[in-house]
């Protein structure tokens, strides 16, 4: 396989009634779109997250499917869900990837972008993703 037959998009959004700067809690949500691609059936099996504020702090995440799934995607077919995370400071980072396996057995990782998570007072999408 040449190419990665899932395509990956994340909106994040500040939750500020959700937060408290005094208690140092930002919180986030994300909605991530997964579409597949491909030619053949795909299932997301897990997820990788790595989250960075801007105090230093890092987070690990790992774990089996999104939200409690596994989606199978059918060519053509996209997946949403949202969650979210709280950081320590008002801007972080996440990237990372999924692994998924295709109908006939092919595994492989789908990258996931670093993006910006930033508090704002209006709460509203932040659109910056880093390459």
């Amino acid at each position: 396989m040449t190419s990665i037959p899932m395509t990956v998009q994340v909106e994040p959004r500040f939750l500020p009634e959700q937060s408290s700067a005094e208690d140092r809690v930002y919180t986030f949500a994300y909605a991530v779109t997964v579409t597949n691609i491909g030619k053949v059936a795909a299932q997301l099996i897990a997820r990788h997250w790595i989250i960075n504020d801007a105090s230093g702090h890092t987070q690990e995440v790992n774990g089996l499917g999104v939200i409690g799934q596994q989606p199978l995607l059918a060519p053509g077919e996209s997946f949403r869900y949202t969650s979210g995370c709280r950081l320590q400071a008002p801007s972080g980072t996440m990237h990372g990837s999924f692994f998924v396996v295709t109908e006939h057995g092919q595994r492989f990782d789908v990258p996931i972008a670093m993006f910006v998570l930033e508090a704002d007072a209006g709460g509203m999408p932040s659109s910056r993703v880093l390459h």
